[in-house]
């Protein structure tokens, strides 16, 4: 039996752009700015299909607002995956769970000049004076951010990034740094934690050999350490580099390694201690901090990297599918002590796509909400149909639900007056199965009520991440 919210998962969407979609509700006078997403444009190539939810053609969508109104542009990413997609007709470079099908002399092509994708689909980020979509591969992509015209490859220092790199990289406002970690193959592979100074160049902090590597989506970072999870879903680097089948499925679970916790000053880029606690996975670190000698990070974790198969697409289209929810784990380690780490759960509540005040606590010990989707306990669905807002100082949480609805990411954007953490809006594209087509929701993020909601003619394929940026 077909499943309501496949369509979010199914053809691309026109490009379109609108200068004022319908409102629901009354908008906040303060909110202006934009929503920049990032995700799938496409699952489909022709007569060819991808198959896993982190596939396809990378699309960008900009809701815009301003004086109570709301606008709506959406572009593909131009690139060379999409170009040769669109010319050929065909799925033409490798993508995260997808190969292209290549007869015998094309694979032994491929194992000589490997075709890894470009469309960077995954999150959006402001480097300095420029936007880039990002991606796990190594090619960025640079747009311009009022017509989502794709500009070019973004290349620091004239030269292409690393093999992989995480696509959150992390912002420290009072040192004025953007830091990422990457992943680099070869004979002696490492893990990098790269410093950008400006849109051209970058510092090497810290640099860590690895025989088999991690997958690695983020990481953690406090006002004096980098936190590098190395979860036990490892891969030899040469069937990366010269590989039969795609990228993630060359990663292999070894649980009885455990998950390996690398501390690094970020200083002196000095590995000053590892811990091993019992295997976990995780997509997304949420925040870290530190509290006289102790750190702790919060992090979405699973017992496994079981979710990566349930976001094929035959899984996620079949009854059976049920998705696991990511427990908000706080992990303390005592930096003066061996072998002391632990942690705690902080709600009862299973989320992904985690969001926080990112701008005003980063890396405080003071944070208190975390803003993620879920799938909720009503209903029987087995893909995210709920927002959460998770209070992790008191275990309780709120939610938004609406039947036929699929919520996106949760992008909190604080009121400029602000006198509390909460104080502001919550953000969220959501595909609405009833209409066959898609909205902006706008929640308060203090009552968690709905405020408002802007219809677009059309429905949004199911993305990942994105940032709201102001007008200065």
């Amino acid at each position: 039996m077909r499943k309501a919210f496949e369509i979010g998962f199914g053809e691309s969407s026109a490009e379109l752009v609108i200068d004022k979609i319908p409102v629901q509700g009354k908008l906040p006078s303060w909110l202006e700015g934009s929503l920049i997403r990032n995700g799938p444009g496409t699952f489909n190539v022709g007569k060819q299909s991808y198959r896993h939810w982190f596939d396809g053609l990378a699309m960008l969508h900009k809701f815009s607002f301003k004086n109570g109104l709301v606008s709506y542009a959406n572009k593909f990413l131009r690139c060379k995956a999409y170009d040769e997609a669109r010319k050929t007709g065909r799925i033409s470079y490798s993508e995260f769970a997808t190969d292209p099908c290549y007869g015998i002399f094309d694979r032994i092509k491929e194992v000589f000049s490997p075709r890894i994708t470009d469309s960077a689909k995954v999150n959006v980020a402001h480097i300095y004076n420029k936007f880039v979509a990002l991606g796990e591969p190594s090619m960025q992509i640079e747009f311009d951010p009022e017509t989502l015209e794709s500009l070019g490859v973004f290349l620091y220092d004239g030269k292409p990034n690393q093999h992989i790199t995480t696509v959150h990289p992390h912002f420290d406002q009072v040192k004025n740094e953007i830091i990422n970690l990457t992943v680099r193959f070869g004979r002696v592979s490492s893990y990098r934690f790269m410093r950008v100074n400006n849109s051209e160049t970058r510092d090497l902090l810290a640099k860590h050999p690895v025989k088999e590597p991690a997958y690695q989506h983020s990481f953690g970072m406090s006002p004096n350490y980098f936190i590098l999870t190395e979860y036990p879903f490892v891969v030899n680097p040469l069937k990366v580099l010269f590989k039969a089948k795609p990228f993630i499925e060359n990663y292999v679970w070894k649980p009885e390694r455990g998950t390996r916790i690398f501390i690094f000053d970020r200083n002196t880029g000095k590995l000053i201690k590892q811990e091993i606690t019992d295997a976990f996975f995780a997509f997304h670190h949420i925040n870290a901090f530190e509290v006289d000698n102790e750190l702790f990070f919060d992090i979405a974790a699973y017992p496994d990297p079981g979710i990566i198969e349930s976001f094929y697409l035959d899984k996620i289209k079949s009854e059976e599918n049920k998705l696991p929810g990511g427990e908000i784990r706080r992990y303390r380690i005592n930096l003066n002590n061996r072998e002391s780490v632990d942690y705690s759960r902080l709600s009862d509540e299973g989320i992904e796509l985690p969001r926080f005040d990112y701008d005003e606590l980063n890396m405080s010990k003071d944070y208190r909400f975390i803003y993620a989707v879920g799938i909720s306990s009503k209903s029987k669905n087995s893909f995210y149909d709920q927002i959460v807002k998770s209070d992790i100082q008191s275990g309780l949480s709120k939610t938004w639900f609406a039947d036929g609805c699929w919520p996106g990411e949760p992008v909190f954007v604080k009121k400029p007056s602000a006198s509390k953490e909460d104080d502001g809006v919550i953000l969220s594209v959501v595909l609405d199965e009833n209409k066959g087509n898609s909205f902006l929701l706008v929640l308060d993020a203090e009552s968690f009520s709905e405020i408002a909601r802007a219809e677009i003619p059309q429905p949004v394929l199911f993305g990942y991440h994105g940032n709201f940026y102001g007008t200065n």
